[in-house]
């Protein structure tokens, strides 16, 4: 198996730029079509979709996979390739128990999660009934993705990321064709062929992960559900794992009942998020799911030394690709929201019957305020999936599930004490302080440790990279005060006149950071050359 740190980061990062670019699309459409703030459909289907796509994180790419993939991988190191599959079984048996039980439970029962996830819907009828209807069409996509977890843990472990990374891509493509086939005057249909549409893609992306494990003859079987002492054990790690690995999911969900108290504020919350989503993916996301199985390993064999190494190159590589979009969030966010959900969504749409975007004015500066905090708490939501691997490779549950409910307690308080006073952008300042707040205390551990110290490389590098981050924010703040100027020479496109600003920024940071050593493009051939070199 390949140790290779950045040549798995780019099999990942790839196929998740490809899924986030389509998802920036299916968001235009669906914001386009739906809106935000003045549609009960908007908020109750983002509402909706909440729950099934927080379970998704969690198991597909966090919670479930920091607790299997050390179990499931010790025993491949060990050469018992009968033992991990059967393990896998096991886990697959008493997974399907679970979630066969908790979806009756929740097909019967759906109003009392609309009350969990978005309890201020309760002063309005039509829009807490269409959000129990769409979340009954739709949590079947969570008990798909809890099984796309298990199976891409196994290929994960394997080094195979190519399936467990094309998967999202299917969730993309339905509910654009969704939006496609059904973008009616009638959003209520709208609203229902997304639902569908989003139950659908989890079969589609089970079958996908069903098709590469079989690849790799993992095939699992289905045995009866029982108690193993395997199963124990990842009882043990996952409990306290679901908290630890989930903490900016589960402050989401808390966030999202907060913020179901102001009209709007659950689109505008998610609209923003799905933004700041795009590095987080291709960056955090992809670094967490390469990085664990690869901490795994060399713990396991003793490497401390080069389980250090890859930390400080993951938090090195990091900062070069998110602290730019962290500023660009933060500096463009109200342009971005402009340029993409009322000009793109318009001429998009235009080609699907020539209807302009539902997105307004009102929609676009409370989702570029969201987008703006979000943007200061980038660095720390991926930062998270860099120093939480450290501690779930040593089989550690417990700790980061300590920092994560403090972090999940100081959250609730600030949302609850500040949404009086600043509304629903007390729920984004929450999660970001909250996950600053996380991010400190794992690091800090790890130093306490001995299991992490910034390195030479990493000390010198950083710095350069912050300086072509705020020469590239000046550029681009410049920039933005000739982009009525620059949209009127480019057909009056405001769109593409942000698209060329934020060009502009990626050319001046690119030049200013390769002027200041802040990488080299040395290193990257030296990574490419040698498998163990990350």
């Amino acid at each position: 198996m390949s140790g290779n740190l950045f040549k798995s980061l780019a099999t990942v990062s790839g196929m998740t730029m490809l899924s986030r670019v389509m998802g920036f699309a299916r968001q235009v459409l669906i914001a386009g079509v739906i809106g935000a703030g003045g549609n009960p459909v908007a908020d109750a289907f983002w509402a909706a979709f909440r729950l099934p796509n927080m379970f998704r994180r969690l198991f597909a790419e966090g919670a479930f996979q920091a607790a299997f993939v050390p179990l499931f991988q010790g025993k491949l190191l060990n050469d018992e390739q009968g033992a991990a599959k059967k393990f896998a079984e096991e886990v697959l048996a008493f997974l399907l128990c679970v979630l066969i039980g908790l979806t009756a439970i929740v097909e019967i029962a759906a109003p009392l999660f609309v009350h969990m996830i978005a309890s201020g819907f309760a002063d309005d009828p039509e829009k807490f009934d269409l959000t129990a209807l769409y979340l009954r069409i739709m949590f079947p996509y969570l008990a798909c993705m809890s099984l796309v977890g298990l199976l891409s843990g196994i290929l994960n472990s394997l080094d195979r990321f190519m399936a467990y990374a094309g998967a999202p891509l299917l969730l993309n493509v339905c509910q654009i064709a969704a939006i496609v086939l059904y973008a009616t005057d009638e959003i209520h249909v709208t609203g229902e062929a997304l639902a569908w549409a989003t139950a659908i893609s989890g079969f589609l992306q089970l079958a996908l992960l069903v098709w590469g494990a079989n690849r790799q003859g993992y095939l699992l079987k289905l045995r009866a559900p029982r108690m193993t002492p395997g199963v124990k054990r990842l009882l043990v790690l996952g409990a306290p794992g679901f908290l630890s690995a989930g903490a900016t999911q589960i402050n989401i969900i808390i966030g999202t009942n907060i913020a179901s108290q102001q009209p709007g504020a659950v689109s505008w919350l998610l609209n923003a998020d799905q933004l700041y989503q795009l590095p987080l993916a291709v960056v955090g996301t992809a670094l967490g799911v390469v990085l664990l199985p690869m901490l795994s390993r060399r713990v396991k064999e003793g490497d401390e030394k080069g389980a250090m190494h890859a930390i400080n190159r993951s938090l090195e590589l990091s900062a070069v690709l998110t602290l730019p979009a962290a500023a660009a969030f933060i500096i463009m966010s109200a342009p971005i929201c402009e340029a993409l959900f009322v000009g793109f969504a318009t001429d998009a749409l235009a080609l699907f019957g020539g209807r302009s975007s539902a997105f307004t004015a009102e929609d676009v500066k409370w989702t570029g305020w969201a987008l703006a905090i979000y943007g200061w708490g980038l660095p720390a939501f991926v930062w998270q999936r860099i120093f939480a691997p450290a501690f779930f490779a040593r089989e550690d549950t417990k700790a980061p599930m300590n920092y994560a409910i403090v972090a999940i307690v100081v959250n609730t308080v600030l949302a609850l004490v500040l949404f009086p006073i600043f509304g629903f952008l007390a729920v984004a300042f929450a999660t970001v302080f909250a996950a600053w707040l996380q991010v400190f205390q794992l690091s800090f551990n790890l130093w306490r440790r001995g299991q992490f110290r910034p390195d030479t490389r990493l000390l010198s590098r950083g710095p350069r990279i912050v300086a072509a981050t705020a020469f590239m924010s000046a550029c681009v703040w410049v920039s933005l005060n000739q982009s009525d100027r620059l949209a009127a020479a480019l057909f009056d496109r405001y769109w593409a006149a942000v698209i060329v600003i934020a060009i502009g920024g990626v050319i001046a940071y690119g030049a200013t950071l390769f002027a200041l050593g802040g990488v080299r493009l040395s290193d990257y051939k030296a990574y490419s050359r040698n498998r163990n070199s990350f």
